[in-house]
């Protein structure tokens, strides 16, 4: 499967803010946007006037990198999210919420969304009592998701409980820390959903 495996600071300094790539870093003040904030390259530093189409795009960049998603799969999700009835822009954001890795990311059983993207690629999570290894499998209302039994003993979980301890779990998600599960109770509104994302940015784009 196609994956960025570049810096991933860069993405979020192209961003001009950040995107939460890093785990813990992201909160130092070794985060490369605090000590360099502005875009990367020869010509980082000159401010520039995005047109229209320039704004458009870089909010659907933005979306791309925060979830992890490269052009096609968010093309697809895309299309989805405009044949479900509602708004189409939180349909689409929905649908990357909904994603497991998303899910592991949020319940606190990985520091970054691309931890949490290794820790089902490695075989470490459950859906419902099965093992699920895709990240862009899409959870549902009433599935529980929890780290395998073999697989709690290992030192990444000490480390990363440790570290996610205090993060706030979503509403719309019920996290069991202890036992390092968490259940799915309701679908994401929203409200509810964190990121700085003007979506409605997104959907003109592809509606042109």
């Amino acid at each position: 499967m196609a994956r960025y495996i570049g810096p991933v600071c860069r993405l979020c300094r192209r961003e001009g803010q950040k995107l939460y790539l890093k785990g813990e870093k992201c909160f130092s003040q070794k985060c490369p946007v605090v000590r360099r904030p502005y875009a990367p390259g020869q010509h980082g530093q000159v401010n520039k006037k995005l047109s229209e189409y320039g704004l458009q795009l870089r909010e659907k960049q933005k979306a791309k990198r925060i979830y992890g998603i490269l052009e096609t799969q968010f093309a697809n999700y895309f299309e989805e999210a405009d044949r479900i009835p509602g708004i189409t822009g939180e349909n689409l954001l929905r649908i990357l919420e909904m994603r497991l890795d998303n899910v592991v990311y949020r319940l606190g059983l990985g520091r970054s969304r691309t931890e949490a993207r290794q820790v089902v690629r490695h075989n470490h999570i459950l859906v419902n009592g099965k093992k699920v290894n895709i990240p862009s499998y899409q959870v549902k209302v009433g599935d529980v998701i929890e780290v395998k039994e073999k697989s709690k003993g290992l030192q990444r979980f000490k480390d990363i409980t440790d570290t996610t301890a205090s993060r706030i779990v979503p509403e719309w998600l019920e996290a069991d820390m202890d036992n390092l599960k968490g259940k799915v109770v309701a679908l994401p509104e929203r409200d509810q959903i964190d990121i700085d994302i003007q979506e409605t940015l997104i959907v003109e784009l592809y509606s042109k």
